[in-house]
Order: structure tokens, then sequence, then C-alpha cells
């Protein structure tokens, strides 16, 4: 995935690739998210913090800024975030 310098270009970027939504999602310190799926794939970029993402049983990433990951539809994942929180811009599509 390029890496887009602002939101606007990650959005641009996104729509073009056929996603319908895009947004920044700003998560607390130390947030964690039980493992759940989506009805939408996910696209996203990590522009602030740390954040650790288990995809089904695989190995939990550790991304950090710059990192991107992807979440395809129905894909069960845990989500945990930093001492000092993330923020990562999501490209969502049906």
């Amino acid at each position: 995935m390029h890496v887009p310098a602002t939101f606007e270009q990650f959005r641009q970027d996104a729509l073009a690739q056929g996603c319908s939504e895009v947004l920044v999602r700003e998560w607390p310190a130390e947030t964690v998210v039980a493992e759940h799926a989506h009805l939408f794939s996910a696209r996203a970029l990590v522009v602030k913090g740390e954040m650790w993402l288990r995809i089904d049983s695989a190995m939990e990433r550790h991304l950090r800024v710059g990192d991107t990951f992807e979440v395809g539809c129905h894909r069960r994942h845990t989500e945990r975030y930093g001492p000092e929180g993330a923020t990562p811009w999501v490209g969502r599509s049906r």
C-alpha cells in the first residue's frame, strides 16, 4: 500500500481503490478490543502511537507509525493499543 502524507491523500487513494467510507479512528491508551469481526473489509495506516493486531489465529503484529494493515470482511481479529493510544486512518469497503 502506498503511504500518503496527508489524510486527504489517503482518502482519495482509498476511494479510488473502492472504499466506500474513509475515517480517522482515535483509540485511547491501553485499549483492548476483544476478538470480533466486521461486515466490511478495512485497510488502514497507523499515523500516531502503536497497536497490536492478531487476525484469526495468526501471529500478533506490532504496528507503529507508517505501518499499514488490512482486515478482510468477516475475519476474526483482536486489537490492543499502546500507552499513548493509536490513530489509524481507515478505508472501509463492503
